[in-house]
C-alpha cells in the first residue's frame, strides 16, 4: 500500500462528507501514531508532513547521534557510522532526521493501518452526521423513500445518510412506494450502538408550523406569530395566529388569495382540515373562536377547576362538538381549558325536558356522561338526533344506544 492510496481513502471522504482540512490530517495522523506506538512504543520523535492537495505525505523520525556500539535504543539513537553514509558534516549528540517508508513495516502492519484509518473514517462520518442533524432538529428535510416495512419506513438525504420514518409519525392515510419523494420535519437525533439515529416525523406540530412558514412569507418574517398549534394528524387541526402589525389580517394572509396559500399545506397533510384562529389574549373571546366553526352564545370559566361551560343554541351543538368529538377536543387543548358544552334551552322547554343523568338508575352512568360529552345534557336533546348520529359522535354500541333511547322515549310516552 503506498502513499497514494491512503490520501486518495481520505480525499474521496472529504469529498462526500465536507470533513474539514484540519480534521482530515488530525485523523491521518493519529492513525500513524497508533501503529508506530505499538512498534516502538512511542511515536513522540515522528514528525508528519502531510499534503492533502498534491496527495502525499512524508514521515520522518528524528533520532539522536550516538558513537559506533553504544546504541541502546534503535527507535531514539543511530550511530555515526550510519548517519555518515548519508551526511558526513553530522557530529555525536546531533539529530539526525531520516525519511520513514511504509513498505518497510511489511504488509500485516500496512493492512492494520489501512484498517485502522477505515475506522477512524466511519466513526467520524457518524460523528458529522449526529452534529449536522442534531442542528436540524425542527427543520423539514426532503428525502428519497428507500426501503418500506410494516412499521417503518427507511429514507434516504441527499448524501445518502439513512432516516427513520416510523408508522406512528405517518399520517395515517400517507402511502409511499420505494423511490417517491416525501417531507417530514427532523423530530429527534440519538446516538445507538455509536451509529446516529435520525427520527422523522410527519404528524407533529412542528411540521405543521414549519409548513405555514415556507407557504406565508409573514410568518418567516416575524410580521405574523404562530402562537399554538394542536392536530390530530391527517384528520383536524387548529392553528392559532398573531399579527404586530395591525394593517395585516392574520388569518386572511395564512389562508391567501381564494385559499391558495393553506391548500397547499392542506394537501401535504393529506386533505386535513385546518382552522386558523386569530389569536386573543381575552380567554372567553379566544373559546369563542376555538369552538369554530359553532358560534357560542355563553362562555363561563370556571378558573379552580380548569374548565369551561359555553352555552350554545341546540343547531350550533353539532358544529362545536364535532365529528367524534374532535373539534372540541381540539379547542380545549388550544385554550388550555376542558371544555363542557350545554344548550341553550327556553324555560318551558326546561320544564317538560329532563336531566339526562335522571335517568342512571336505567342507564349505566359512564353512558349517560359519554352522552353529555357531546353536548345532550337533556332528555330531549338526545331525542332531536338521529340513531345513527347517536351512535358516530359518541362511539357507543348499537345495542347500547338502542337501549338509550327506548329509556328516553317510554319517559315523554308515559308523561302524556
Amino acid at each position: 500500500m503506498d502513499n497514494v492510496n491512503l490520501i486518495d481513502t481520505f480525499a474521496n471522504f472529504k469529498e462526500n462528507k465536507d470533513i474539514d482540512r484540519a480534521t482530515m490530517m488530525g485523523v491521518l495522523e493519529e492513525v500513524f501514531r497508533g501503529m508506530f506506538e505499538k512498534q516502538f512504543g512511542t511515536s513522540d520523535n515522528f514528525d508528519f508532513i502531510i499534503n492533502i492537495d498534491k496527495g502525499d505525505f512524508e514521515i520522518w523520525r528524528n533520532r539522536e547521534v550516538v558513537p559506533n556500539g553504544e546504541v541502546e535504543d534503535p527507535n531514539m539513537e543511530v550511530e555515526i557510522n550510519e548517519v555518515h553514509k548519508i551526511d558526513k558534516d553530522y557530529e555525536v549528540g546531533e539529530e539526525f532526521a531520516d525519511e520513514v517508508k511504509l513498505e518497510d513495516f511489511g504488509r500485516r502492519s500496512i493492512l492494520s493501518l489501512r484498517q485502522n484509518l477505515s475506522s477512524k473514517i466511519l466513526q467520524l462520518e457518524r460523528e458529522n452526521t449526529y452534529h449536522k442533524y442534531k442542528e436540524k432538529i425542527g427543520d423539514i428535510i426532503t428525502g428519497e423513500v428507500y426501503q418500506v416495512w410494516k412499521k417503518e419506513m427507511l429514507i434516504l438525504d441527499d448524501e445518502e445518510n439513512e432516516m427513520i420514518l416510523q408508522r406512528s409519525e405517518q399520517i395515517p392515510s400517507d402511502f409511499f412506494r420505494k423511490g417517491d419523494t416525501l417531507r417530514a420535519v427532523v423530530e429527534n437525533v440519538e446516538m445507538k450502538n455509536n451509529t446516529p439515529l435520525i427520527i422523522l416525523s410527519r404528524t407533529s406540530s412542528t411540521f405543521l408550523e414549519r409548513l405555514f412558514e415556507l407557504e406565508v412569507p409573514e410568518i418567516y418574517d416575524g410580521l405574523i406569530t404562530i402562537k399554538k398549534i394542536v392536530r390530530v394528524a391527517g384528520e383536524r387541526a387548529k392553528v392559532a395566529v398573531e399579527s404586530y402589525d395591525e394593517r395585516i389580517d392574520p388569518v386572511g394572509a395564512c389562508v391567501g388569495m381564494k385559499g391558495a396559500r393553506i391548500h397547499g399545506i392542506v394537501r401535504e397533510l393529506r386533505n386535513e382540515n385546518i382552522d386558523v384562529i386569530n389569536y386573543s389574549e381575552n380567554t372567553k373571546l379566544f373559546i369563542q373562536r376555538a369552538l369554530s366553526p359553532a358560534k357560542v352564545s355563553k362562555v363561563n370559566i370556571i378558573e379552580d377547576e380548569g374548565r369551561v361551560e359555553v352555552f350554545l343554541d341546540p343547531d350550533e351543538v353539532s358544529k362545536a362538538i364535532g365529528k367524534g368529538g374532535l373539534n372540541i377536543k381540539l379547542a380545549g387543548k388550544l385554550v388550555g381549558y376542558e371544555i363542557d358544552v350545554f344548550r341553550n334551552i327556553d324555560e318551558g322547554e326546561i320544564e317538560e325536558d329532563v336531566d339526562i343523568m335522571e335517568f342512571s338508575d336505567e342507564i349505566d352512568e359512564w353512558v349517560l356522561e359519554v352522552i353529555k360529552k357531546i353536548g345532550c345534557d337533556t332528555a330531549k336533546s338526545v331525542l332531536k338526533i338521529s340513531r345513527e348520529e347517536l351512535i358516530n359522535r359518541t362511539d357507543l354500541e348499537e345495542e347500547t344506544v338502542d337501549r338509550v333511547l327506548d329509556v328516553l322515549k317510554s319517559e315523554f310516552e308515559e308523561n302524556k
